[in-house]
């Protein structure tokens, strides 16, 4: 196994590592979880790193790099529900964008067409991962609504932003 598929699979250990802290309560346990979350934050940007610079890119890490990710930030949204941080609605709004997107995707490997990530959802991806970090440290409520905004609002824009560009994809659907 190479290099970039262990640190996808280091990643998706660290999601239940990071959870367990949370639920159990240990000491500093919103610290601890924001170090684990930015620890396995960056084994995605070094995957990424290596898979492209060493010619590591594998299926494996097509399948699970992304996974991985959504696993991780909807565990960390999860959480942000489940303590009145978040609305659930705002975590739905993130749910339903990456499953229709995922899908338009298949839908386009299906007609042999890759749809590549597009510039909004790099910004989307980055702009989320400083949210939940800036969510993770006592900040003031107005900064919080502020994130949920911003993750709300850019999770809509690079939805659309994908559908719109690919609407030849759906017309082909029969």
């Amino acid at each position: 196994m190479n290099t970039a598929n262990k640190l996808t699979i280091l990643r998706v250990f660290l999601i239940p590592v990071f959870l367990l802290v949370l639920y159990l309560q240990v000491p500093g346990a919103n610290y601890w979880a924001l170090a684990i979350f930015i620890a396995a934050s960056l084994t995605d940007t070094l995957d990424g790193y290596i898979a492209r610079h060493y010619n590591q890119v594998t299926d494996f890490g097509k399948f699970m790099d992304p996974l991985a990710d959504k696993c991780l930030v909807v565990a960390a949204m999860l959480w942000f529900v489940e303590i009145g941080q978040m609305p659930g609605w705002a975590l739905l709004v993130v749910i339903i964008r990456e499953f229709s997107v995922s899908g338009l995707r298949m839908v386009a490997a299906d007609k042999g067409r890759v749809i590549a990530a597009g510039w909004s959802g790099k910004v989307k991806t980055a702009s989320t991962m400083v949210c939940i970090v800036l969510m993770f440290l006592p900040i003031a409520v107005w900064i919080n609504h502020i994130c949920v905004a911003v993750i709300v609002l850019t999770t809509i824009y690079s939805g659309v932003e994908y559908f719109m560009k690919n609407l030849d994809i759906l017309a082909e659907v029969k």
